[in-house]
């Protein structure tokens, strides 16, 4: 998968602009302008229209680089059953860290988020083995954890003095892992 960031790094890095990399594009069937618009959309982090894989190949070869240089894999885990604030002091741990280092940390890390986030990671090394990547030369390019609100099914209320009640609060979380070669 196209990796938004690694593109506008790798851009900046060899100076080219968006109607050189139009060009490689266009040659895949996309008009011109097609292909300016959508090299816009992926440097701004939306995907649409969505980057094939002959898309990242066209990429790569116009910017002069390997596909796995401007690629990067995700997984997620939508609703986990743990507030973002408690699993964030998890994924602070393994971003930036070398994957096999990463799964190490989690295995003995000794906090209940760890192994929801390890099947994260887990899961996104398998998409980027799917992909042929080179799983050795893996590593976290990030990990964070977004706030989803109440847990469905856990509104639930606490009873006070004078008539009075306080909410019981259960938080969900959006964990979300992404790998990359480097």
């Amino acid at each position: 998968m196209l990796s938004g960031k690694k593109l506008n790094q790798v851009c900046k890095e060899q100076k080219v602009s968006d109607t050189q990399l139009a060009e490689h594009l266009a040659r895949g069937g996309m008009s011109q302008d097609e292909a300016k618009t959508a090299i816009g959309n992926w440097k701004n982090g939306k995907y649409t229209p969505k980057p094939g894989r002959e898309d990242v190949d066209r990429l790569a070869a116009g910017l002069g680089v390997e596909a796995g240089d401007i690629s990067a894999w995700t997984a997620s885990y939508r609703y986990a059953p743990m507030s973002a604030r408690k699993v964030r002091l998890v994924t602070d741990l393994i971003a930036g860290r070398d994957v096999q280092d990463a799964l190490d940390v989690l295995t003995f890390t000794n906090k209940r988020a760890a192994v929801h986030v390890k099947k994260v990671l887990q899961s996104a090394i398998a998409n980027a083995d799917e992909q042929e990547a080179d799983v050795d030369n893996l590593y976290v390019f990030e990990a964070r954890a977004d706030q989803a609100g109440r847990r469905i099914g856990t509104k639930s209320w606490h009873p006070k003095d004078r008539g009075r009640a306080h909410p019981i609060r259960k938080e969900a979380s959006h964990i979300h892992v992404t790998v990359s070669e480097g």
